[in-house]
């Protein structure tokens, strides 16, 4: 929460919160009026030109929540937290992200979309992609409810923490490790290595921990330091490790008739207030059991 302001001088409330925030980009600040997270001595007010008196406190609130939806999530979905600016979810395995030429219908982004309006009784509602997940793995995914908030978090998504679960098959070198190498992204469905740098060449870099072993399998967490497409599938099929259930880089098997691969964490700040969140969703069921117990 901001601290709480009183009022010195007779003014309207857009120019107050203008000048008590300058360091706040207005748009922002007429986003808190937007969804209801200025409060004038303990009441939601969202008229710009609201009357303010000498005395009046003045609050904001940029997390305050929006009303429940009127539908259920689909299948699957599990919402993990709303607020004004974000919106984050647990992401089934099958789902894509955002809409591609051979599906434009079901995608997380869709189902959201609807969810938004669904809540606000608006066909206008909408979210923002930040981040993607591949159709085949399951997980945290966040969107953000407004524009600026999608900028903000974009342009601070390398410093954030992104953690995933995987299990492979057969076991890493080393216990734990750095996986470094040069991706070729210009195929639209496989990621290929490159020997060293070159034009189209983009490097990855991958931190992992090996949890567990069992049954053949190793369980993997592992933190990205770049966001390449199939980063964490090409490189660990590269040390001989491919992940479960994963055909297209060398994986021999599919107990779980699915991508053994979990976004299980993303640590952000919040985009209004700065403050540490951290959005975690436990390895699914089907594929805890490909090991002999859970981690």
């Amino acid at each position: 929460m901001i601290p709480k302001l009183t009022v010195k001088e007779s003014t309207t409330l857009l120019p107050f919160l203008f000048k008590s925030w300058p360091e706040v980009k207005r748009t922002r600040v007429r986003q808190w009026l937007k969804y209801g997270a200025v409060r004038i001595n303990e009441q939601v007010v969202s008229r710009h030109d609201h009357p303010l008196s000498v005395g009046d406190t003045v609050s904001v609130l940029p997390a305050k929540a929006p009303p429940p939806p009127s539908k259920d999530l689909p299948e699957g979905v599990r919402l993990l937290h709303e607020d004004a600016e974000l919106l984050v979810i647990h992401k089934p395995e099958g789902l894509l992200t955002i809409a591609t030429e051979s599906e434009k219908e079901r995608t997380a982004y869709s189902c959201m979309t609807t969810y938004l309006r669904d809540a606000a009784h608006s066909g206008k509602a909408r979210v923002w992609i930040v981040h993607r997940l591949d159709r085949e793995t399951s997980g945290v995914l966040l969107f953000a409810k407004t524009e600026a908030a999608k900028e903000m978090l974009q342009a601070s998504w390398a410093s954030f923490e992104k953690t995933y679960l995987a299990i492979v098959e057969g076991a890493p070198p080393a216990t734990v490790g750095v996986l470094k190498h040069h991706l070729d992204e210009s195929q639209p469905h496989r990621v290929f290595i490159r020997q060293g740098p070159g034009e189209g060449a983009r490097e990855a870099i991958t931190h992992y921990r090996v949890l567990r072993h069992g049954l053949g399998r190793s369980l993997l967490e592992l933190q990205l330091e770049t966001g390449r497409r199939h980063q964490i599938r090409i490189q660990l099929a590269e040390i001989g490790c491919p992940v479960v259930g994963d055909p297209r880089y060398g994986a021999k098997s599919n107990p779980a008739r699915r991508l053994a691969l979990h976004a299980t964490s993303l640590k952000i700040h919040h985009p209004s207030d700065g403050k540490e969140l951290n959005f975690t969703s436990p390895l699914p069921e089907d594929l805890a059991k490909l090991l002999p117990s859970r981690y």
